[in-house]
């Protein structure tokens, strides 16, 4: 009943808009990557898919963001985000190992390849995050997804959204090729995601 509310919650403060394109909702595991512009992205996305795929759908976040205050704190377990310690990086125990773990063999995640949000026109390179996803896990579907205006919705450094309309794309899924070095894997992917910007 919470996720719900705060997805409609979402919904109303973003105005959001959601489009599927060469691709449809699905409970298959997936990883659902996309551009960075706003501390919104998290929630819109997840509120974007189907109520049957939230609660199997977890966006990965920023630990040192969700953790401030009761509020964000009840928001990252109202749609079970996986927080990840960016302070805390250790070889042995990789972000990615962790996804996978936490996720087994049912739930799907939302992930956002250029680390930090982006207040350029431009997307930005993506980190090797997504490569090493896809590397150890093969079978997962990896699904594009363009998120446009959230960064008017909430700017940097506002704390209050201000009410506009949002759309975001879902694109086609896409998989690491056998042999794709990392570099063309992770151009490739981030061409997607620009690709249905103009779509």
């Amino acid at each position: 009943m919470t996720g719900t509310l705060l997805a409609l919650m979402a919904k109303i403060l973003a105005g959001a808009s959601v489009r599927w394109i060469g691709c449809q909702p699905d409970t298959c595991q997936r990883v659902y990557f996309a551009n960075h512009t706003s501390h919104l992205d998290a929630i819109v996305l997840w509120s974007a898919l189907p109520a049957a795929l939230r609660p199997l759908t977890r966006p990965v976040a920023a630990k040192d963001y969700w953790e401030k205050g009761v509020v964000r704190r009840f928001m990252a377990r109202t749609f079970n985000a996986m927080l990840i310690d960016r302070t805390d990086i250790k070889v042995h125990q990789s972000p990615v190992d962790m996804m996978l773990r936490e996720i087994g063999d049912r739930q799907s995640l939302i992930v956002f390849p250029e680390g930090g949000r982006n207040t350029g026109a431009e997307i930005g390179e993506f980190k090797s995050g997504l490569y090493y996803l896809a590397k150890k896990r093969p079978d997962l579907e990896l699904v594009p997804v363009h998120i446009d205006n959230l960064n008017r919705v909430l700017p940097r450094g506002e704390f209050l959204p201000v009410p506009l309309l949002s759309l975001v794309t879902f694109g086609p899924p896409m998989w690491l090729e056998a042999g794709e070095p990392k570099v063309e894997f992770l151009k490739r992917s981030r061409e997607a995601v620009c690709r249905l910007k103009d779509l």
